[in-house]
């Protein structure tokens, strides 16, 4: 019986995890793919505090596993197939074992929404692209298309620039949903053709990306724009199937948290880019899984005192 289980080793898992081991709580860490979560994919980043000139992720990543680590946590990789839960017990169920725990945090993450269109499976790596900063310098000289409307669009739109001789912004409505400092940028840059109210239907090539088929929305005029690559950011889905009917989420599947971090269900909490949240960073995860570290060492002191 540990005093908790936490689902997911990305920075709000780990972060949960340090606070954790420093409250003296009996913790493990389960992982399914690897340590680090979704932004191991991203070789930089630039907005964590403390860094001026940006940080290798891979880096900040292992400091944070030691850290862990040094506290005698343990993260198993393996995957959780379901939980259940009564208000003392939770257990977690994996392929090959069932573990129980006093509380959870659910740091499960989220990935990529895809445009689900004929040629985004196919040519995922052979110009499809989720991640500016992995696949850009693939692309130097190139003309590309950009996908999406929102901060992540738009800051990767900028980012390609650096590599990339045209960007074409495809945004589906009128204006687009980002910060206005990121939108003066856009509109400033001259290597950027913003192309509104309008989105890809198809995805063509043969062995690689060569072109996509664009459809206006307004009038319905449809255009085939020559392009090397495309990179996709249209939102992301949490990794939440496996609590579906258990915890309270919401219609895109976040799971839903007070501001202590606290889910539906009691000594259930969420942390990171798998709860509903205003902004899905690594600074941001780092503070849920600390805030529901806390709430867990408030929950488990009750039952530890017995």
């Amino acid at each position: 019986m540990h005093d908790l289980i936490i689902i997911g080793a990305g920075p709000a898992g780990l972060t949960a995890g340090l606070y954790a081991g420093r409250f003296g709580l009996s913790t493990l860490i389960i992982e399914k793919n690897f340590v680090g979560g979704q932004i191991i994919l991203s070789p930089m980043i630039e907005n964590f505090p403390g860094f001026p000139v940006g940080i290798q992720t891979d880096k900040l990543i292992d400091n944070m596993r030691r850290q862990v680590e040094d506290l005698g946590i343990k993260i198993s990789m393996r995957e959780v197939e379901k939980i259940e839960i009564d208000k003392d017990i939770k257990k977690i169920f994996t392929q090959d074992e069932a573990l129980q725990a006093k509380s959870l945090i659910i740091a499960s993450g989220a990935y990529p929404k895809k445009l689900g269109v004929p040629g985004e499976d196919r040519f995922v790596g052979k110009g499809v692209s989720y991640c500016g900063t992995c696949d850009g310098p693939l692309f130097k000289d190139k003309e590309i298309c950009v996908v999406g409307g929102g901060d992540r669009a738009l800051e990767e739109a900028i980012f390609l620039t650096k590599y990339a001789q045209k960007v074409n912004l495809i945004h589906r409505r009128s204006e687009f949903r980002g910060s206005d400092i990121l939108k003066k940028e856009i509109g400033c840059n001259k290597k950027i053709n913003i192309v509104l109210d309008s989105v890809i239907d198809e995805i063509c090539g043969e062995n690689k990306v060569s072109s996509v088929k664009i459809k206006n929305l307004k009038d319905n005029k449809a255009t085939t724009l020559n392009c090397d690559g495309v990179f996709i950011f249209v939102g992301m889905h949490p990794n939440t199937e496996f609590l579906k009917n258990i915890l309270q989420l919401d219609k895109d599947g976040f799971i839903i948290t007070n501001q202590e971090m606290r889910t539906s269900c009691e000594g259930v909490f969420a942390a990171g880019d798998c709860r509903q949240s205003p902004l899905w960073q690594v600074i941001t995860a780092c503070g849920d899984g600390a805030i529901a570290a806390q709430g867990v060492h408030q929950y488990v002191m009750p039952y530890n005192k017995h």
